[in-house]
């Protein structure tokens, strides 16, 4: 019997070697494929799946119109020191500092523009932008608009300028891309939407995100270095998207139905008939600035709109300590051009809710509310927001390069982008020269 061999039963092997067992019952094997070890597989290939359509939906909205996005996003950013930028170009503008107190009176600034340009109507005055600038005066004269700026302590004219300027320009262009108003912020609130769109699926693409709060670029290659520089970038501007894309609905919203009533009822007739005290309209605008400053201590007065619509009446917009967050026109105050009598305030402490979110929609789009710091720190966040954008299209155009192992180039990367764009690019392209081509005819 030494030479009998004795049948020894197989033993089950680990894993997926159990599989090729012959006559392995099929319950066995459904039991092993579908055991421990193969689950947390399973996990990461789905958990990789949604993450992947994740991504696909961030590319989408990021790319297919960046072209239009990455304009609407330079054009707002450049916006929020336009007039700086005018006030860089046009000498005329340049006064040395006079602090606010020594500024010659809004009634003299008037009277200077009307001795200057006689039979002009004047429109507006504004204040000077900072302390090194003149008064800025818009007047209607011989069928064309233009600036009139006035020194802020002799009270003489310095020069004119033109309507357009990179101010008027930039603003037209950013709010509703120079055509009617109704549907150029429509089509530009639109950006939001896609900006949302980013920012929401930015949480699912990029796992642990906040740890990019910590994290300084260090990728080695350009395209590791590229997507470094996107992610830094995007967590630190989360507060200032999410702001854009609020106040940039609120400008759809407004424009289909949801605009607040307005601030500042307008009061262009008086009722009944007043003596005429003074001989000139600015000697009554100061009567009455004077007047409105003892009833609301410490109004600051950023604009005066001269006798609108034909009435004797000023409307005056400034500047109180009574709410934050609201424009010029939220503190409105009318004066009689006849009498300098202060005819009527707006408390903007009283606004609705609606009136003043309305109201502050603006000072929080544009940073204005707190000046210097404000706007440069918005101009910063817009400047890395207008990058934000285009460190994604390169992202793409690298990741297609090296997929190809094709050598990464500025030429090649941008023609990839474009291609990448889809039918998208034609209407996004035409809505960015859209401006440039009307602006002759509405400037």
């Amino acid at each position: 019997m030494r030479g009998l061999r004795l049948h020894q039963p197989h033993r089950a092997l680990p894993g997926r070697a159990a599989l090729d067992l012959p006559g392995a019952d099929a319950h066995v094997v459904d039991a092993i494929r579908s055991g421990p070890q193969t689950r947390p597989a399973a996990r990461a290939k789905a958990k990789k799946k949604t993450r992947s359509l994740w991504w696909q939906v961030h590319q989408w909205a990021g790319l297919q119109i960046s072209l239009f996005l990455s304009f609407v996003f330079v054009t707002g950013t450049l916006a929020v020191l336009s007039y700086e930028m005018d006030w860089l170009a046009r000498p005329a503008m340049w006064a040395a500092p006079t602090p606010a107190e020594e500024r010659v009176s809004w009634g003299r600034v008037g009277a200077a523009v009307e001795d200057h340009l006689p039979g002009a109507e004047i429109l507006n005055l504004y204040a000077p932008l900072h302390p090194a600038s003149t008064f800025d005066v818009i007047v209607s004269h011989e069928g064309a608009t233009k600036h009139v700026y006035v020194h802020p302590r002799t009270g003489q004219v310095t020069g004119t300028g033109p309507w357009a300027g990179f101010q008027r320009f930039l603003r037209n262009t950013h709010r509703h891309l120079m055509i009617p108003v109704k549907w150029g912020v429509s089509i530009v609130s639109i950006s939001a939407v896609f900006l949302l769109v980013s920012l929401v699926t930015s949480f699912w693409v990029y796992k642990k995100w906040w740890r990019g709060f910590l994290r300084w670029p260090e990728g080695r290659t350009a395209r590791a270095l590229t997507g470094d520089v996107h992610r830094v970038m995007g967590v630190w501007s989360i507060w200032f998207i999410v702001l854009m894309i609020v106040t940039g609905l609120w400008y759809f919203v407004e424009q289909w139905g949801g605009a607040a009533p307005a601030a500042n009822a307008p009061r262009t007739e008086i009722a009944g008939e007043a003596p005429q005290v003074f001989d000139r309209p600015g000697d009554a605008l100061d009567a009455g600035i004077a007047a409105l400053r003892d009833q609301i201590p410490g109004y600051r007065v950023d604009t005066v709109r001269w006798l609108p619509g034909g009435q004797p009446v000023f409307e005056v917009h400034g500047t109180t300590d009574r709410a934050i967050l609201v424009r010029p026109r939220a503190n409105a105050a009318w004066i009689d051009a006849r009498t300098g009598a202060l005819l009527e305030t707006v408390d903007p402490s009283t606004l609705s809710v609606h009136t003043r979110i309305a109201e502050a929609a603006d000072p929080l789009h544009f940073g204005t509310f707190g000046g210097y710091w404000t706007k440069t720190l918005w101009f910063v966040f817009g400047a890395g927001l207008s990058a934000l954008s285009l460190t994604g299209v390169a992202i793409y155009a690298l990741r297609i390069a090296k997929a190809g192992r094709e050598e990464p180039g500025w030429g090649s990367g941008l023609m990839r982008a474009w291609r990448a764009m889809g039918p998208a690019r034609w209407p996004a392209l035409a809505l960015c020269l859209l401006p440039f081509v009307m602006a002759p005819f509405v400037l």
